[in-house]
């Protein structure tokens, strides 16, 4: 416990690890490879530490790791661009030799920023030789590869967010000008149209989609299904819109012309 105790900081949320890989085992030794979001160097070597006091606690294995982080220049405030910022790369081979390096190469071929990933490797008591290079490499790319997948879903979700936010603001004032026009030409069933679609758009506004599953799936291809209908949506319900402020404009015209 005194481990846990003399890291934990109740100040900040303890690191999370974001993808763990496959446990790959050879003549008695283990490997897996773990990622966390790390935006500085400092934030890649807390994790390390994390992993290594808390959620390894009293498990004898090296942690073998690498980071790469996309920081500000010194000097800089980030409104110049790209240039005002600069990858910042480290790596840690607890003991294994080389190991280090190999993770590091992984992670700048995959094009992974913003993180630390960790290579866990518990020694069975014989020499693997190269071949524990080719089993860190493999740990190491599939949480890389992960990483990018949850990356890629957290983009996505904001992305259909959005368009559910714009597509309600929309439907809202389609159904507003609906209601203008339908008051306009007059009638008892045309008032109760207008009210009864303004229902139907409270309703809708209520029923806000639940994308938790999707997300916790990474399930990438449905998503991007998703995305693609909310545009046509979108694209659907501004044609509409576009038409019902005509038809409106135009029944405003011939009242005045009356």
């Amino acid at each position: 416990m005194s481990n846990l105790y003399s890291y934990v900081n109740v100040d900040r949320p303890a690191p999370k690890c974001l993808a763990t890989s496959q446990e790959i085992r050879d003549r008695g030794s283990a490997f897996v490879g773990s990622v966390y979001r790390a935006g500085t160097p400092e934030e890649a070597k807390a994790a390390i530490s994390h992993h290594r006091n808390v959620v390894h606690a009293g498990k004898k294995a090296y942690k073998i790791s690498a980071w790469r982080c996309m920081v500000l220049k010194n000097g800089k405030s980030g409104l110049g661009g790209p240039d005002d910022f600069e990858v910042k790369t480290g790596y840690d081979d607890d003991g294994e030799q080389w190991a280090g390096s190999k993770v590091s190469r992984v992670m700048q071929h995959e094009g992974v920023l913003d993180a630390v990933v960790i290579v866990s490797r518990w020694f069975g008591g014989t020499l693997l030789g190269p071949a524990r290079f080719t089993h860190i490499e493999t740990c190491a790319s599939e949480v890389c590869r992960t990483f990018k997948r949850v990356e890629e879903m957290e983009e996505c979700i904001s992305t259909l967010t959005r368009l559910d936010d714009m597509l309600a603001s929309l439907r809202q004032e389609l159904n507003d000008l609906t209601q203008n026009a339908e008051l306009a030409t007059g009638g008892s069933t045309s008032a109760r149209t207008a009210s009864d679609e303004i229902d139907n758009a409270k309703e809708r506004k209520s029923r806000q989609p639940d994308y938790t599953v999707v997300q916790r799936d990474l399930d990438i291809t449905k998503v991007r299904r998703l995305v693609g209908a909310r545009e046509s949506a979108v694209k659907s319900v501004k044609s509409l819109l576009s038409k019902k402020r005509i038809m409106l404009a135009s029944t405003e015209a011939e009242g005045v012309a009356q």
